[in-house]
């Protein structure tokens, strides 16, 4: 499998941390691209759009001072999340900061352009696309992007329903490139266990809303550590895409997790979220299976220690295994 040198020659562990909406803050994305995994964003994260310029430079400038400090263990690269889709009005606005700023990792989601990566590859970077099946992998690679995020059931927001095994094996059935898996990991085993399905890296979301740098709210970080997998809903109702929430938010907006419509995908704007009164990201909070995983508020750089210790236990525990 190939795997370009951005995502592998300067990572400590094989793991990009998810773009969270309203949640990942240059705080976070500093923090974790300094513990060395990829850190991320979505650009919508950064209100009003001028202040994406801004969030672009203030973490450019911590790695670079990190970088300087500390030549022997330089930061991870970081990412930015574009929504490619046609209710995001911003999306040339903010194509255009990538490009000032040479953004070496794009996420795209919720739809792909050749335009779109086209510019992006012409000053360097990369792109990856979130999907949640092989048809839609095809199609991304097709119109020109570098990598693929399999979105399998479990992952917390939009999320697919098949599984791990099923997605990874058919898209590695003709796709060699950079590939990640999303979908419940918040453990080292499960780093290791992505692997080993056929995946280069992990792709690591819900873990890290329970982090003191991540700009969720005190309630939605305790419901984290609460929760379990059983308190996970999959809904479309909040933005016209099926994801996966806390059932304890839903019951806090005063609905019923057991008794929710579903929505016209074509009436929802997908880039600022749904059309209910209780809105998705702000109100209704995501959240994936693995959130039983999740046992403290914790900082971001504890928790990739103890992600890093886990991996490289799992590595010399299946060593000793005898084989036949």
């Amino acid at each position: 499998m190939s795997v370009p040198p951005i995502l592998g020659d300067r990572l400590r562990l094989p793991v990009i941390a998810s773009p969270l909406f309203i949640i990942s803050c240059p705080e976070l994305v500093i923090a974790q691209s300094v513990s060395g995994i990829v850190g991320s964003f979505p650009s919508l994260n950064a209100r009003p759009q001028p202040e994406f310029r801004n969030w672009l430079a203030q973490i450019t400038d911590a790695l670079a001072e990190h970088d300087a400090k500390n030549p022997d263990s330089p930061s991870a690269p970081f990412a930015v999340n574009l929504i490619v889709h046609k209710t995001n009005d911003r999306l040339h606005a903010d194509l255009a900061v990538l490009e000032e700023f040479r953004v070496p990792i794009v996420i795209t989601s919720l739809g792909a352009l050749p335009a779109v990566n086209e510019r992006i590859h012409d000053y360097g970077g990369i792109v990856l696309h979130d999907v949640i099946n092989d048809s839609f992998a095809r199609k991304a690679v097709d119109k020109g992007a570098d990598g693929l995020i399999a979105v399998a059931a479990g992952a917390g927001g939009h999320a697919g329903k098949q599984s791990p095994f099923a997605l990874i094996q058919e898209i590695r059935t003709w796709f060699d490139g950079p590939l990640a898996l999303s979908g419940a990991i918040t453990n080292g085993n499960a780093i290791l266990a992505a692997q080993a399905v056929g995946a280069d890296l992990a792709y690591i979301g819900s873990l890290f809303i329970a982090t003191e740098e991540a700009n969720a709210a005190a309630e939605y970080k305790r419901m984290m550590v609460d929760s379990t997998a059983a308190d996970i809903v999959y809904s479309n109702l909040f933005t016209g895409v099926h994801g996966n929430y806390l059932r304890g938010s839903i019951e806090a907006a005063g609905l019923d997790p057991d008794s929710l419509p579903n929505s016209d995908p074509s009436a929802m704007n997908f880039a600022t979220g749904g059309m209910t009164e209780a809105k998705a990201w702000r109100d209704i909070w995501g959240a994936g299976q693995g959130v039983g995983g999740v046992h403290a508020v914790r900082p971001t750089s504890t928790v990739v220690a103890r992600l890093e210790a886990e991996y490289h236990s799992a590595r010399e525990r299946l060593a000793l295994v005898p084989v036949g």
